[in-house]
């Protein structure tokens, strides 16, 4: 324990600022999920063949985005990556420029769970939505999303810890986070309760994420 102690008064701010930039990552890569997955989930599920609006092309198109980004090895995945991530960024280095290829993973990701969740729907819903004279986007809003809300947090629960997963691995291209923390610092160091203290810490992340998005779905769930 004296050791760990030792470890952490010397790693303590770098602890902290890996800590920070995991956060970042996270939260970047998240509100692309939101803001561009959870649209492009919406729009395969409603121009699937059978769907509400359906449309090959755009189903097409957009499900094998998903499928090719989902199906790519992430770490290849951010070296092919690079040479759009330097036109966007300047560098390749550096947190918010390994955040870029992770927003990517978080869209399809989100996409996909997206889709899945609205495909247990009931049809009866949509269906009545029309009845009722629902314009398309009317349906959307008052009917679709209120009733798969709950799954979509849980969803986004589960996001969540797979983009923390995949975050660890940016360490290679100069990403920092916790991930790039425990080997450098402990397992590279030879610094063994350090690197054990690390992963502890993010599966405390883990289950602390896990627990709050289980109860807010439940509590949103009133069906």
């Amino acid at each position: 324990m004296s050791g760990l102690a030792d470890s952490l008064g010397r790693r303590g701010e770098d602890l902290l600022e890996a800590l920070g930039e995991t956060g970042y990552m996270l939260l970047v890569s998240l509100a692309a999920a939101v803001l561009l997955g959870l649209p492009l989930g919406m729009l395969v599920y409603l121009t699937r063949r059978g769907g509400a609006a359906p449309n090959r092309a755009v189903w097409w198109t957009g499900n094998l985005f998903i499928n090719v980004v989902r199906s790519f090895p992430f770490l290849l995945l951010v070296v092919f990556l690079v040479p759009v991530t330097r036109l966007v960024y300047g560098t390749t280095f550096g947190t918010p420029a390994a955040t870029f290829s992770l927003c990517f993973v978080a869209v399809a990701i989100y996409a996909r769970l997206v889709e899945q969740i609205l495909r247990e729907i009931s049809p009866g819903i949509p269906r009545v939505a029309r009845t009722m004279g629902a314009t398309l986007p009317q349906t959307i809003v008052r009917f679709l999303l209120p009733e798969a809300f709950p799954g979509l947090v849980y969803a986004l629960t589960s996001a969540t810890i797979s983009l923390l997963s995949y975050s660890t691995v940016l360490g290679v291209v100069g990403g920092g986070g916790i991930g790039d923390f425990a080997l450098r610092y402990g397992y590279q160091e030879y610094d063994y309760p350090l690197m054990y203290f690390t992963i502890a810490v993010i599966l405390v992340v883990v289950l602390v994420i896990q627990s709050i998005g289980h109860r807010l779905s439940i509590r949103l769930d009133h069906r």
